[in-house]
């Protein structure tokens, strides 16, 4: 089975981290990306560009709207992702609880769903 793990930290906490922290936390989560792709649960993860490169798209009544910026006004916003295989739902969250930035902010564990539609594979 498939999840994606999406990983929401507060973007201000993180920017006052000092720099050696910052550099410990991201070589501890290559460290743990090398750990995942050798035992075959990494499928892909990446660490996003802050919130103020962010554009949300919204498409209503054929009309394309752009706004800078995220589209919730939450503290903690995405900030990177793992895409994971797992045997089931405790499996993945094992994998997720592993992740050295899971103490300083929240990680989001949502199965991936197959589109089903008659007479598509």
């Amino acid at each position: 089975m498939r999840y994606l793990c999406l990983i929401y930290l507060d973007e201000e906490r993180m920017d006052a981290l000092p720099a050696a922290d910052m550099d410990a936390l991201n070589a501890a989560h290559l460290d743990l990306n090398d750990e995942l792709r050798a035992s075959g649960h990494l499928v892909e993860a990446e660490a996003l560009q802050p919130v103020g490169t962010t554009a949300t798209v919204r498409v209503r009544q054929g009309k394309v709207s752009v706004v800078d910026g995220p589209y919730s006004e939450a503290k903690e916003l995405v900030a990177g992702f793992y895409f994971i295989e797992a045997q089931d739902r405790e499996e993945a969250i094992a994998i997720a609880a592993r992740f050295p930035s899971a103490p300083l902010g929240t990680i989001e564990v949502r199965e991936i769903r197959k589109l089903l539609v008659p007479g598509r594979d």
